[in-house]
């Protein structure tokens, strides 16, 4: 037996290191993992939070006399503690009832389920066109309904995602649709039928 075949049997019998080697593969895969999970878990922190502040504002909003600026900026300000880099977008859109909620009512004459000029629409809005969302933007007037929609877009707590190739940025979002208080005699229109 050569010099070289007796290291070599040596190294083969000898198990020493091996866990350091097989912790060595595993470990960034483990890593990679739970650096996912981490930010899995934590957009479903962020999404809990919006959504519970989203609620809080959307009622203080339908009060009366609401500051809408201010109700937005406690939004903020609550989102923020737990993304400090966050941007957010933030629209509402009144509407006279909930079932104005969706895109006006058409007769589709072709049923092919998309509105084509020449088929009559029931103008809930009053713009003499078909609208697929007949909200006016703002807080609306008393009784009104109100759709409040928050976007939050923030970096991800771990750089895993950008190692991927994926965005380096995070987008949540939540909504909630409120009844404004009738704190007056609410004005609502009444549709008008076009065919054009």
């Amino acid at each position: 037996m050569t010099a070289l075949s007796i290291i070599m049997a040596r190294l083969r019998a000898d198990r020493r290191g091996a866990a350091l080697l097989e912790f060595a593969i595993v470990s960034p895969v483990m890593m990679i993992l739970l650096m996912g999970l981490g930010d899995l878990l934590y957009q479903q922190y962020a999404q809990s939070i919006l959504n519970g502040a989203v609620q809080k504002a959307a009622r203080d909003s339908t009060l009366e006399g609401a500051n809408t600026t201010t109700v937005d900026t406690r939004v903020s300000d609550m989102v923020k503690t737990i993304a400090k880099n966050a941007t957010f977008s933030m629209t509402r859109k009144s509407y006279d009832t909930f079932t104005q909620v969706a895109p006006e009512p058409f007769t589709d004459s072709n049923g092919n389920g998309i509105r084509d000029a020449g088929e009559c629409y029931s103008d809930t809005n009053g713009n003499n066109q078909w609208d697929a969302d007949p909200g006016t933007s703002g807080q609306g007037g008393a009784s009104d309904v109100t759709l409040y929609t928050v976007t939050v877009t923030y970096p991800h707590i771990f750089p895993v995602m950008g190692l991927l190739g994926w965005p380096s940025t995070q987008t949540i979002s939540a909504k909630t649709l409120l009844k404004n208080q009738p704190y007056a005699v609410q004005s609502v229109a009444t549709p008008a039928t076009i065919c054009t």
